[in-house]
């Protein structure tokens, strides 16, 4: 990375005048903050004690029976607080807006696991909290919803484009434009202005850190392959990130939505309709039409159906260093299903997405290879999505009779 933020030729700063002051501070806080050994240790310890790291790597005996080939670990980043790797960043960023003497923060989010963190670490910090997601998203995960309104969290709808995270991410900006005096704006993935990729990645590498040291003590050495899902890209840089002076193959799973046509897909990778671009604060690669406007996105997981992407990760793509594949929604609910009903684990749609590419190509490897997955999420937020791709007629009964109870006098 250069001292301007960028990874390559993406990254930078592209941001109004009028945040300017607030970015630098924040540049020289986080710095500071990184250099301070207390800080640091402040953080390790609210990761341990509040959020329950380290996470597992857990062998899937019985999924790697049933594909053939390489053994199959799962990262369980679904067992922190909130169900997400999300906690990771949002803890270093809550105490990183506690040392700046910031009284609110706010943030974008499109699953609602980063909005449910971001309220969970704010309560707890005693900050105060708006979280912006899209009005498409609050209808498809609105369980995460109602737990961020619980904890005392000011959801606002966002009904502006598609009405999904990039459109989120869109109005979080304005607000910090309006409030930088006394908030700090928590971004979620890795995305942004400086500092924000390289402040969210270096959060999330305890993940990757984590597994150095369990696959030595589980496997002998490091996995052969690592496998995790990309939209903005945090938990993808949190695990890879560790891994890139290592032989690991590292992989990154995007969304392929049912169709390779525009507005068919969430693909930034391996596709004609994303090229360079500079749009929210940053330079990346984003999905694009023929004039240069960022195009709609879709896929079954809210948490992946954004237009950009980490500039960290289209650098390290660039680089050869990391390969990028898809998922389809229908080899997604296809993985989720065979990961639960072998192991008994419950991913999130987001996370369904690199168990789809981590087994699709562990049936093509070698007994005595190994293939870690990241677990990014867990999957109770995604009931009702999950519900109606799989079309459970009793489920949907049971949500009418509740409802139908619930609205008599």
């Amino acid at each position: 990375m250069s001292d301007e933020g960028y990874f390559g030729q993406y990254g930078g700063s592209y941001i109004p005048e009028i945040l300017f002051n607030s970015q630098q501070q924040l540049i020289e806080s986080f710095r500071e903050a990184m250099a301070d050994a207390s800080f640091l240790a402040q953080v390790k310890s609210e990761m341990q004690t509040y959020s329950g790291r380290p996470t597992p790597l857990t062998y899937c005996g019985n999924l790697t029976e049933a594909v053939g080939g390489a053994q199959i670990y799962i990262k369980r980043e679904d067992l922190n607080h909130s169900g997400a790797h999300k906690m990771n960043n949002v803890i270093g960023q809550g105490l990183l807006a506690k040392r700046m003497g910031k009284k609110r923060v706010i943030a974008e989010t499109g699953a609602g696991q980063h909005g449910v963190a971001t309220a969970l670490v704010s309560a707890r910090l005693g900050l105060e909290c708006t979280i912006y997601m899209g009005a498409h998203d609050i209808q498809r995960q609105y369980p995460n919803v109602f737990w961020m309104k619980q904890l005392g969290a000011t959801v606002v709808p966002v009904t502006t484009g598609s009405a999904t995270l990039k459109d989120a991410l869109d109005e979080a900006i304005r607000d910090w434009c309006t409030h930088y005096e006394d908030t700090h704006y928590l971004i979620g993935t890795s995305c942004g202005c400086e500092p924000f990729p390289e402040m969210v990645a270096g959060f999330q590498s305890v993940i990757g850190e984590e597994v150095k040291e369990q696959a030595m003590a589980q496997i002998g050495r490091y996995p052969d392959r690592i496998y995790a899902c990309v939209g903005g890209g945090s938990n993808a840089c949190g695990i890879f990130l560790p891994f890139l002076d290592s032989e690991v193959e590292l992989v990154g799973v995007e969304a392929g939505g049912i169709g390779d046509g525009p507005g068919e897909h969430a693909k930034r990778f391996n596709t004609d309709q994303a090229r360079f671009g500079v749009a929210q604060g940053y330079a990346t690669k984003f999905l694009q039409d023929d004039q240069g406007q960022l195009q709609e996105t879709q896929s079954i997981s809210a948490g992946l159906d954004y237009v950009g992407v980490s500039p960290i990760l289209a650098d390290l793509e660039e680089q050869g260093k990391v390969r990028m594949i898809s998922a389809r929604d229908d080899e997604v609910v296809d993985a989720f299903k065979r990961l639960m009903i072998s192991e008994g684990i419950i991913a999130a749609l987001e996370s369904s997405h690199a168990v789809a590419g981590g087994i699709r190509e562990a049936a093509t490897m070698q007994v005595d290879e190994s293939i870690a997955i990241n677990l990014s999420g867990r999957g109770d937020k995604d009931i009702f999505n999950i519900a109606k791709a799989l079309n459970d007629v009793a489920f949907g009964d049971f949500i009418e009779d509740y409802l139908s109870e619930a609205m008599k006098p």
